[in-house]
């Protein structure tokens, strides 16, 4: 197994390891530098020794400025270099700002400015060895899981469109077999010869893994469903997967072609709680105080610049859908020309939009555009995270179009989301489409732990500019 759920949430196990090694280094070098050298050298250094929780401390906030400069991900799939760039980031700039404004609360826990220096630097140096070694063994395929695809048809095309696109670390997929002579939609170079003896198949390939990606689960010209054959290779320690199930785990979304109604009932997610959720608003509330204080100061610039620029009205206003279907009017600081919708008429934001402002775009960027929804979250209208709140005019137009949409509104909208992270802005249906698939994954396995997970993360969103247009 290559994975382990953490509050409904999958978490990869070598990205696991990766952070907790990643965090004892941190915690080895603020003590080994402040405790364990030589007194002259410490004394040269301007270090102090340090306490138990500094030491938890520093090594938490370091490792939280690795996730949301999303460093792992950059670590497989763009290269040594960019790992390098957002590690430095990381570090440099969001740790050092971190322990900056953690020292007006916590003094007594934040290391001296010489010691936290230093201990930045040893802290950057060792993580990059261990992350070169990450990367040297997790790509070796003798740890690489076999997977087996049952299905030749638009699932299982699908699944190896997607596993090429966004490179699934870990698996390697072993090919298709299927028992229909109908369709084939799969590559011929991917089929599979079926197999005659499925326990000698299973053992002599390796295969650890069969995900069940059939179109049509029926009897068919070619054979049956192996269903004890299946049994067998679970009994013996083999995972046998549904390809939605599949999809969740790897891609951290819900591949909404293939969702049916009786995979939501049946699965384990897609559960209220009333105690997560006053747990949940109780959170929004005290986030959301805090940062309407802490962001006080950049108010009032933002408010005279776009009263220069374009005079009033400063705040905007829209209609949104919220939890249950209930409207509520949602506020933004205006980012627009005045009349960027003439007759009231909705329309989908472009990218390189001409009806946004010179001051318009910055703040959008910097998402300072959306600071005055933190009145909506201290209302409860939304959480602090949460799927994006649409207008009405377009949610009408995608229950239309696009099945199980309304499941979005279940939970809260939020002023951060899971679909925010893992796909850019939506300005069509297509794009609404793809979105849902992520917050269909968040409706179903929200919890305290992701939406923490998806705060970190949101940092590097409003650094990069992610998903403006």
């Amino acid at each position: 197994m290559s994975y382990i759920r953490i509050r409904k949430h999958y978490v990869h196990l070598p990205y696991l390891f990766l952070g907790i090694v990643e965090w004892l280094l941190h915690a080895a070098a603020v003590y080994g530098l402040a405790s364990l050298m030589q007194p002259e050298a410490s004394e040269l250094l301007g270090l102090a020794p340090i306490g138990v929780g500094s030491l938890v401390f520093y090594a938490s906030i370091m490792s939280c400025c690795t996730l949301s400069m999303g460093v792992y991900d950059a670590l497989v799939n763009e290269g040594f270099s960019s790992m390098v760039l957002r590690s430095l980031v990381s570090f440099f700039l969001l740790g050092s700002l971190a322990f900056t404004l953690f020292a007006f609360v916590f003094n007594g826990l934040v290391p001296e400015q010489k010691q936290l220096f230093w201990t930045i630097i040893a802290s950057f140096l060792s993580v990059l060895v261990v992350r070169v070694l990450f990367v040297s063994v997790f790509d070796a395929k003798r740890i690489s899981r076999k997977v087996l695809i049952f299905g030749a048809g638009e699932k299982a095309k699908t699944l190896i469109e997607a596993a090429e696109k966004e490179h699934i670390q870990g698996i390697e997929l072993a090919g298709c077999v299927t028992a229909s002579k109908g369709q084939i939609h799969v590559p011929e170079s991917a089929l599979v010869e079926y197999p005659e003896d499925w326990p000698s198949y299973l053992k002599e390939n390796r295969i650890s893994e069969i995900v069940v990606a059939q179109d049509e689960r029926r009897r068919s010209e070619g054979g049956e469903f192996p269903l004890p054959e299946f049994l067998k290779a679970k009994l013996e320690g083999r995972d046998v997967t549904e390809v939605v199930t599949f999809f969740e785990r790897e891609f951290n979304r819900i591949e909404l072609p293939m969702l049916t109604t009786s995979w939501m009932i049946y699965s384990d997610g897609f559960k209220a709680s009333r105690t997560r959720d006053w747990g949940k608003r109780i959170f929004d509330l005290v986030v959301s105080l805090s940062l309407a204080v802490l962001l006080l100061p950049f108010v009032i610039p933002t408010i005279i610049a776009i009263f220069l620029e374009t005079g009033r009205p400063i705040l905007y206003h829209q209609t949104r859908v919220g939890k249950n279907g209930k409207s509520f009017r949602i506020y933004k600081f205006r980012s627009m020309r005045q009349d960027a919708e003439k007759g009231g008429k909705a329309v989908w934001a472009q990218k390189n939009d001409s009806r946004v402002t010179r001051v318009g775009a910055f703040i959008r960027n910097t998402r300072l555009d959306e600071l005055p929804q933190l009145y909506n979250v201290i209302r409860g209208d939304m959480s602090f995270v949460g799927p994006r709140p649409e207008r009405p005019e377009f949610v009408e137009e995608l229950k239309e179009k696009i099945p199980y949409y309304d499941v979005r509104h279940t939970v809260k909208p939020g002023l951060m989301g899971w679909a925010q992270l893992k796909y850019p802005y939506g300005a069509s249906v297509e794009d609404a489409k793809n979105k849902l698939q992520y917050d269909l994954y968040y409706t179903k396995n929200h919890s305290f732990l992701m939406d923490l997970l998806i705060m970190i993360q949101t940092v590097e969103v409003v650094l990069l500019g992610k998903g403006v247009h």
